[in-house]
């Protein structure tokens, strides 16, 4: 399957999610969490998922649940993220963000709605209960209080000082390559794939999880705002700490590159068929979006 049936076949899954009648009372939360659920997007978590379950011999269409739950906690970390408690972010994806056309209070609610109604996703799924409770746990871990949500607070708090290359590491192998790593080794805990493969899943997500966000920082600085949907120039703009900062452009890419080919390494000790996990990989590390 390719990168693109992929994500047409989880667009429709996600399309069917929260349908609420209009005359139903909490049509409104529904109307707001489907604004930012059905905004678009690259889908690579979800994708991730249904990928790791094919090769680790796991149903698909029984795994896509889960990887419904993931862009589902994805997209409450976005609403929230954008949040003028936290970012401050009038656009997300080229549309206006949630808080913007809904308001603060519903756009919150949005939020935590969706983190509630992943696990929720999870466990009303048709998957055996041990692969359930084992999809449930790795996303809990992933963006508890020492995942996610963490490298939010970490982001928070050192705000406005210089950081070491480690502190900023600290930061988004929480914020960014936790959910990435999750989505990877939740798609093998689905197929109920051993250890080695949960070990090997879990290094890829990581390795490219982290290349993910080094890119971004680049594109935050080379890109423009029609291609990556958003303001550029942001972090400048408010003295973040980034790779762009700390690496410089050929230092980004030079290590961009190290921990993609660390990833494809580390993929093919745990699986056979990584052709196209591989490609993703080297794909995501050029991305100008």
């Amino acid at each position: 399957m390719t990168a693109e049936e992929y994500r047409l076949k989880i667009e429709a899954a996600l399309e069917q999610c929260f349908r609420v009648p209009e005359d139903m009372p909490q049509a409104g939360l529904a109307e707001a969490m489907r604004y930012s659920l059905l905004a678009g997007g690259k889908r690579i978590r979800p994708m991730l998922v249904l990928e790791f379950c094919r090769i680790a011999g796991g149903d698909m269409e029984k795994a896509m649940p889960v990887a419904c739950a993931v862009e589902m906690l994805h997209t409450y970390s976005l609403i929230h993220d954008d949040l003028p408690c936290m970012d401050n972010d009038e656009l997300r994806r080229g549309k206006p963000t949630n808080h913007v056309v809904y308001g603060e209070c519903t756009a919150t609610l949005a939020g935590d709605t969706l983190q509630a109604e992943a696990f929720g996703t999870i466990l009303r799924s048709e998957l055996p209960a041990e692969r359930r409770a084992a999809c449930a746990g790795v996303l809990a871990d992933a963006v508890g209080l020492d995942g996610m949500c963490c490298g939010q607070y970490l982001d928070m708090l050192w705000e406005g000082r210089d950081l070491s290359e480690q502190e900023l590491t600290d930061i988004n192998s929480r914020k960014t390559g936790a959910l990435l790593a999750a989505a990877c080794r939740m798609g093998v805990a689905a197929a109920g794939g051993n250890q080695r493969m949960l070990d090997a899943a879990g290094h890829f997500g990581a390795a490219i999880g982290m290349a993910f966000q080094i890119r971004d920082d680049m594109l935050d600085v080379l890109s423009t705002e029609e291609k990556l949907g958003k303001p550029i120039g942001s972090d400048e703009q408010e003295h973040k700490n980034t790779y762009m900062v700390l690496l410089g452009k050929e230092g980004c890419e030079k290590t961009v590159r190290r921990l993609t080919q660390s990833a494809k390494d580390i993929l093919r000790e745990g699986f056979e068929d990584t052709a196209f996990l591989e490609q993703l990989a080297d794909e995501l590390s050029v991305r100008d979006r």
